[in-house]
């Protein structure tokens, strides 16, 4: 593992990173998901795409990389493309895993992967609208610890920055980007997943003209086990 400090915005992040076939022409750059780090990413693709040159990425906040303020999904393409400037990457194929694949389509690559991405704001059930209106009608009584008890469970063990993070880019929706997007777009999408539901995926293909989607079996880290699958269909394409 190596780490390169960006300067952005006049703050600085350490971005932890590992590469994988080194010097091979064409560079493909792997992108995590939220609460998750690049090791998850290595472990499904690493000894894929063998003739590849692989960028594994801990996104600012999550693995090794450090945050010190609250950015949104925009910031994060910023201070990645950054990173890629300063290593003189220019990655040919982005792979984004859920949250990464917001990050990934912002970036806007030659070849866009998109692994159940997240980026179309599903409707919510009426559970979670339940929950909501009792949170906004107690809240004005409450200690600030209560927002956490009201959170989803992925601010367990969370710093604030991060939580904050969270609360800004949840309800982020990228269908605007999506439909503008023109190059090549390969969407795969675990069918029995929970976190980014099968419908945002179709709706993400409905949006982005001319891409391929294929619904896997398995949930939302269904690639950990349709890695060769995945890499089989994009090698078909001649890639």
């Amino acid at each position: 593992m190596a780490k390169k400090e960006i300067l952005f915005q006049n703050n600085t992040y350490a971005l932890a990173y590992e590469i994988l076939n080194f010097g091979q022409p064409k560079t493909i750059l792997f992108l995590h998901g939220w609460g998750s780090n690049k090791e998850i990413m290595k472990q499904a693709f690493g000894k894929t795409f063998v003739s590849y040159q692989h960028v594994y990425l801990d996104l600012p906040g999550f693995g090794h990389s450090s945050i010190d303020s609250v950015i949104d999904t925009d910031v994060y393409a910023a201070i990645v493309q950054s990173f890629l400037d300063a290593l003189q990457i220019k990655p040919f194929m982005i792979v984004g895993h859920s949250y990464g694949g917001k990050v990934a389509t912002l970036l806007n690559p030659e070849v866009l992967v998109l692994l159940s991405s997240a980026g179309i704001v599903a409707p919510k059930s009426l559970k979670v609208r339940t929950k909501i209106a009792l949170f906004k009608l107690l809240k004005p009584f409450a200690p600030r610890s209560f927002y956490r008890f009201f959170a989803t469970k992925d601010v367990d063990g969370m710093s604030q920055v991060m939580y904050e993070i969270l609360k800004r880019v949840v309800n982020e929706d990228l269908s605007e980007k999506f439909h503008a997007r023109k190059a090549k777009t390969f969407i795969f999408w675990g069918k029995d997943d929970k976190a980014t539901p099968l419908s945002s995926g179709e709706k993400i293909h409905s949006l982005i003209h001319g891409s391929h989607f294929y619904p896997l079996e398995g949930d939302h880290f269904f690639f950990l086990k349709q890695y060769r699958c995945i890499e089989k269909t994009l090698l078909e394409f001649g890639f």
